[in-house]
């Protein structure tokens, strides 16, 4: 079974897990161990970031 390659960086999780205020989580029990919950959070944080970066956002 072959794995994805993610489509946000490494970093990006990090920085993201920091400021959502769960990567003591990530580092204890690696990205397994984080809820649903900031999953989905983590998801809508780069989405926004993502969005921000684009020209003339008219969404």
């Amino acid at each position: 079974m072959s794995r994805r390659k993610g489509i946000m960086s490494h970093q990006l999780k990090e920085e993201i897990a920091k400021e959502l205020g769960f990567y003591d989580v990530v580092q204890q029990e690696g990205w397994g161990g984080i809820k649903a919950r900031d999953a989905g959070n983590m998801v809508k944080r780069a989405i926004e970031m993502a969005e921000r970066q684009l020209p003339n956002n008219n969404l």
